[in-house]
Order: structure tokens, then C-alpha cells, then sequence
């Protein structure tokens, strides 16, 4: 035992004492933790660490919505709130209501006819949910309606 009370030839000792090794040491540990995040990154690309739920539940959100009339929900889980909206022509539309910029709430605006995120000004078409102003990067995510006699459903998030 040395005067600092670490082993000669133990792993503290390498490290403090042959730069040779402590280098070879320090690259095992880089490649260790690079592949650490390149599988980390793979799965979250993947979908691994997904919220909620998949989408396939099926869930009422109205017994009826007429044209200009909307409604607010949460769907596929209860983390995951939505909006529904009853299009001019008198078709529903839902859409998630998390704004894509920066997860503010989006609402419908009945007298512009779309649905806006009042952070940024971000616009959305209601009949797409593509973005007509404002920052956000991407359109609203869809949910799937079905019109059924007892009311409207909600059925499944399109991937």
C-alpha cells in the first residue's frame, strides 16, 4: 500500500498514477456511455417511452355537436387533453389540444373559425389542423371521430 493508502496495480492506483492507462480507462468509459445514448436515443425513437395510451380505445365525447359548437376532453388517456369542433358543414373534427410550440392550450375560436394558442399567437386550421400563423412547427395532432346514433366517438389517433 502507497503513502496515499491505494493498492499499486488497482484501478485507483492506474488512474492517478499511468496516464497511458488512465486514457484507455477514459475512452472505455466514452464509448460506454456513447452507446449508452445511442440505445436510450433508438428507443425513444422507437416509441418505447410512449404516454399514454396507444389510441385504439374508443370513448363518447358528445351526444351531438352542431356547427361552431365545440368540446373539450381527453383522449387517448386522461394526460391527454382534446378538442372537438362542429365544422360549418356540421362535420366533427377533434384534434389534440397541445399546442406543438410549446404545449400551451389551444382554443376554438368561433368567430375566426380555428383553433388558436393564445401564448404565441399560433393559428391552426380547424378542418386540418394544419398551421396558418404563428410559430408552431408542426399541425395538430388528428383524433378519429365516429358519428354514431347515441353520439360522436372518439376512435383512434392516426400514426
Amino acid at each position: 500500500m502507497s503513502e496515499s493508502g491505494v493498492v499499486p496495480g488497482s484501478r485507483p492506483h492506474r488512474l492517478t498514477q499511468d496516464p497511458l492507462l488512465a486514457r484507455r480507462d477514459f475512452l472505455r468509459l466514452l464509448a460506454a456511455l456513447s452507446g449508452g445514448l445511442a440505445l436510450s436515443t433508438g428507443a425513444v425513437a422507437a416509441g418505447v417511452f410512449r404516454r399514454g395510451s396507444t389510441g385504439h380505445a374508443t370513448k363518447r365525447i358528445a351526444s351531438s355537436l352542431g356547427p361552431g359548437e365545440s368540446v373539450t376532453f381527453s383522449y387517448p388517456g386522461p394526460d391527454n387533453p382534446a378538442i372537438a369542433v362542429g365544422l360549418a358543414d356540421g362535420t366533427p373534427v377533434a384534434f389534440s389540444s397541445v399546442c406543438p410550440h410549446l404545449g400551451c392550450a389551444v382554443l376554438w375560436k368561433k368567430e375566426s373559425e380555428r383553433l388558436e394558442c393564445p401564448c404565441h399567437n399560433g393559428a391552426f386550421d380547424a378542418r386540418s389542423g394544419r398551421v396558418l400563423a404563428g410559430p408552431p412547427p408542426r399541425p395538430l395532432a388528428r383524433i378519429r371521430l365516429e358519428h354514431r346514433d347515441d353520439g360522436i366517438y372518439a376512435t383512434g389517433v392516426p400514426q
